[in-house]
């Protein structure tokens, strides 16, 4: 797939990205079908065939159980990846809280940075729990992370927002978003277009609305949902979290498809 550039941000990343809360966690999530976290040998696989299919972004976060410690252990050639990272939301014994303090902001970058064994991680967003301005107007979270950035410990600084008052803000004044945007929800779609006039870095969540647009459970489509995402200019990447070998191979061949990739 030919790579693209992140907005302003010099980082090139594949249309398609991975994510990986399945190799980490498989609690409280919100998919059509359960699923057994996958050993080490079919993540090194899922890993291998990602790349070779050109896959280069990969997304994390520390809420997404052991996700981080086990692309430091098992992802091949750990310094040519795309890491999209996240900090805030912390996941234990089944639920989600959540710390976006300056010091608990700092902690959990140096933590993620040893888990994966980088030197610096190139995406790091904030993990919103929702309201996205509550964190931006009463938390440290952005400044720090802003701070990380300047120490060199970070690429590119945003926020996984849920809001479009927080995507907006974030377009304003951060490098990154990574919004929501389907067939079936569209409310986010002036993040979109307001992230295009300043070239901002788009990625996108849920584009396949968790699993929900493939066919067989009952969804438009998941080629009619790829095309909806990447009709608007703005889009850089979208993250899909499958670890389905051939589900990532049919997503890659899609993209290729509709001449996204």
């Amino acid at each position: 797939m030919e790579l693209r550039t992140l907005g302003s941000t010099g980082i090139k990343v594949s249309p398609l990205g991975l994510g990986t809360v399945k190799i980490g966690r498989d609690q409280q999530v919100k998919y059509p079908a359960g699923f057994n976290i996958p050993d080490d040998q079919a993540v090194r696989e899922l890993l291998a065939l990602a790349w070779d299919l050109g896959i280069n972004t990969l997304d994390t976060a520390p809420a997404y159980g052991n996700s981080e410690e086990r692309l430091g252990q098992l992802l091949p050639h750990k310094n040519d990846w795309v890491i999209v990272g996240k900090v805030g939301e912390i996941f234990e014994n089944g639920q989600s809280s959540f710390d976006f303090s300056a010091a608990y902001t700092r902690r959990s970058v140096e933590r993620s940075l040893k888990r994966l064994g980088r030197d610096y991680i190139d995406v790091m967003l904030v993990h919103s729990h929702g309201d996205d301005m509550a964190i931006i107007e009463r938390e440290e979270v952005c400044e720090t992370l802003q701070q990380l950035k300047r120490e060199g410990l970070l690429r590119a600084v945003g926020m996984s927002a849920k809001t479009v008052a927080g995507g907006l803000w974030c377009v304003e004044n951060m490098d990154v978003v990574m919004a929501t945007y389907n067939p079936t929800y569209t409310d986010e779609l002036p993040v979109l277009q307001r992230a295009a006039e300043l070239n901002k870095g788009v990625m996108i969540k849920k584009g396949l609305q968790s699993g929900h647009a493939d066919a067989a459970v009952g969804g438009g489509g998941v080629e009619a949902a790829l095309r909806f995402v990447f009709a608007q200019p703005a889009v850089h990447s979208v993250i899909v979290g499958t670890i389905n070998p051939q589900h990532l191979r049919d997503n890659v061949e899609l993209v290729q498809r509709i001449g996204a990739g």
